[in-house]
């Protein structure tokens, strides 16, 4: 199980330093990122939410390009980061992928499955569903085929996935602090790393992180 974001191409953009990735693909997240590469993934978290400000709902855009990009993400209450989840099942090759209406937001409705007949949709075209059947957690990759690969797995194992989710998710959160502190300006690193713990539904780090980004 890898904590994805969905991919924006990045050719182009030039506000701080990224890696090349084309779009539609995913990013997966955890604390063995390269700078370049959380750099692109603090860009697509930023994309997803840069959006014009409605007329007294938010405050305007700032002139600078800077300010400009990162509004959305610093002023919306909601934060939508694509992506999600992808199980992969070693054994089979299949791969349970994130659906459309669901982001890396909302990572911890997983939990739900762990719940006594517990089941999550992901979204639609394709359909994928998550659910227990007693110790048993079944994925379905587009449940409204009949004939839809599945993955299986047992509940603790579901458990320990996702404990090493979200693992992955701190380690790139804490790697983006030291990167935000060294490619933003000063008063922008603090409340952009508030707004990325947001985006990710987790606590904001205390300190940065020992290692280099």
């Amino acid at each position: 199980m890898q904590p994805v974001l969905e991919a924006h191409a990045t050719g182009g953009f030039a506000l701080w330093p990224v890696a090349e990735v084309e779009s539609f693909g995913y990013i997966p997240l955890s604390g063995e990122l390269t700078s370049r590469e959380v750099g692109t993934a603090v860009m697509c978290i930023a994309a997803c939410n840069d959006i014009d400000p409605e007329d007294g709902v938010r405050p305007p855009r700032p002139a600078d390009p800077l300010g400009s990009f990162l509004h959305g993400l610093l002023t919306f209450d909601t934060l939508f980061a694509a992506g999600g989840l992808r199980v992969t099942d070693s054994a089979t090759g299949v791969a349970f992928m994130p659906g459309c209406c669901n982001g890396l937001e909302d990572w911890r409705e997983w939990h739900h499955v762990l719940e006594d007949n517990g089941q999550v949709w992901f979204g639609h075209d394709p359909d994928p569903r998550a659910e227990r059947c007693g110790d048993t957690v079944r994925l379905t990759v587009d449940a409204e085929q009949s004939a839809s690969p599945v993955i299986e797995l047992p509940v603790t194992d579901l458990r320990n996935l996702l404990a090493g989710a979200e693992h992955d998710l701190a380690g790139f959160l804490a790697l983006a602090v030291g990167w935000a502190e060294r490619n933003l300006a000063n008063h922008s690193a603090v409340p952009v790393i508030g707004a990325l713990a947001r985006a990710l539904d987790l606590p904001t780090p205390a300190k940065p992180p020992a290692g280099n980004a």
